[in-house]
């Protein structure tokens, strides 16, 4: 595979995506190839991935696709590219629990065999980072740190405290960026502001972290050390259904929410629906007030529609249509947000009313891996099914789930609950998942769209 570094660092806000973006887009500027990627199961932090490098966004988390899909993931989203760059999710060390490292950075940097650079954020320390290095470089010996990139630095002074702190625990300093104010993206919901809500603003703080990194950053030594990064065997994940599969469907349209509202989709999915023969078609529920002719399933991904309440309720054109091609029992697909787009209300403003459940945005947060049981029977989530998947929301609905069937049994710390809707075609649920480590859902999918227009 390509020349890989992964940036990593020592707690959530330290700085990874300003480092991560910036560095992917320098590069890229540079004259780089460069393949986006994002440790665990994050939509928007890619959204500024694609916008550096004129790439798709891609995930690799070592709980949805398991841990022999990762270096084949990478393969895949790497090709035609000369780099790869990765970034982390939260610490360093932090994952799916206190005692493994299952789904952490660390262990993707390990599976990709990739050497590691350590954003530290020191606004409030000297000699202090000193230990925080040392720990990082020694907590496992497997994993290579091949260099920190220290962030937030408030003087030349500072930095020169910094840098002798560092020196005895033999890692390279690669970059020193100082505090800047105008390079803070919005946030929302312990993350940031999708680019795709605000393309324009998001494009120019691209320009400026790629600026910033090329001016405070050794991009020569980071290359270097990209490129220093073992060969690595095996072979690349792909969406083309194996022989056995037969011969793919041709007559298959899927309609894709996307727009602002809902902006959440991983790539893979939609390669793996497109490889199994569907034509994507792509429609924003915010400004039109049609779905697409002639398609046999609708496929609602997750967003933040409760951002757009009012624009997707005044839109009833279209809420009415999306109710119709329910009640035709064409199957669609909803997660998260889509969920909510298909509940009676959404903070008390009407929406489709295909799901008999009230939506509204509260403050607790619901948040975590999932492993889950398809409960009620769906064409392209049959009973039984077993899967990985995450949840992300602030929102509730009530009811929860149909007690007569629900999507999910859901298990997660001990604990186990239904959560979901199967009604008809209807697939509805707070569940992301993740299809590359299970391409039968897609190719049921585009079966059953198939079917519904033969």
């Amino acid at each position: 595979m390509t020349g890989r570094l992964v940036i990593a660092g020592t707690h959530s806000g330290a700085g990874k995506t300003t480092v991560a973006s910036g560095l992917m887009a320098a590069l890229t500027r540079a004259g780089h190839a460069v393949a986006p990627f994002k440790v665990g199961p994050d939509f928007i932090d890619p959204s500024y991935h694609r916008l550096a490098t004129g790439r798709p966004g891609r995930n690799l988390d070592a709980y949805l696709s398991g841990p022999d899909l990762i270096a084949p993931l990478a393969a895949h989203g790497a090709a035609g590219a000369d780099l790869a760059i990765v970034e982390g999710v939260m610490g360093l060390f932090d994952g799916a629990s206190g005692s493994g490292e299952l789904a952490s950075t660390a262990q993707v940097a390990k599976l990709l065999r990739a050497p590691v650079v350590l954003v530290v954020d020191a606004s409030a320390m000297a000699r202090s980072v000193g230990a925080i290095v040392h720990g990082f470089a020694t907590f496992d010996p497997e994993l290579r740190l091949g260099g920190v990139v220290l962030n937030r630095v408030a003087s030349d002074w500072h930095e020169e405290l910094l840098r002798e702190a560092i020196a005895p625990a033999g890692v390279p300093v690669l970059g020193v960026l100082r505090r800047d104010a105008s390079l803070t993206v919005p946030e929302r919901h312990l993350g940031l502001v999708p680019a795709v809500e605000r393309e324009a603003h998001a494009r120019r703080t691209i320009d400026g972290l790629a600026e910033t990194v090329r001016a405070g950053v050794d991009l020569e030594a980071l290359v270097a050390l990209a490129r220093s990064a073992p060969a690595q065997a095996g072979e690349a994940w792909s969406p083309e259904p194996s022989a056995d599969d037969g011969a793919p469907l041709r007559e298959a349209r899927i309609a894709v929410a996307g727009g602002p509202a809902f902006s959440f989709h991983y790539t893979e999915n939609h390669e793996l629906l497109a490889a199994a023969g569907a034509e994507l078609v792509p429609f924003d529920p915010l400004a039109d007030e049609e779905l697409p002719p002639r398609c046999g399933a609708l496929l609602l991904a997750g967003g933040f529609p409760e951002v757009f309440g009012a624009e997707l309720s005044d839109n009833w054109a279209l809420r009415a249509e999306v109710a119709a091609f329910a009640r035709r029992g064409r199957p669609i697909l909803a997660e998260c947000g889509g969920l909510l787009y298909l509940s009676t209300e959404l903070d008390g403003r009407p929406m489709c009313d295909v799901v008999p459940a009230r939506a509204w945005m509260g403050e607790k947060l619901t948040l975590g891996y999932r492993e889950a049981t398809a409960t009620g029977d769906h064409p392209a989530w049959p009973a039984g099914t077993v899967t990985r998947g995450h949840e992300f929301h602030y929102s509730s609905v009530d009811p929860a789930a149909d007690a007569n069937a629900p999507a999910w049994t859901l298990r997660a710390r001990g604990r186990e609950e239904i959560e979901g809707f199967v009604l008809g075609g209807v697939h509805a649920s707070y569940l992301h998942t993740h299809w590359a480590a299970t391409p039968e859902v897609a190719a049921r999918l585009v079966r059953a769209a198939a079917e519904a227009t033969a």
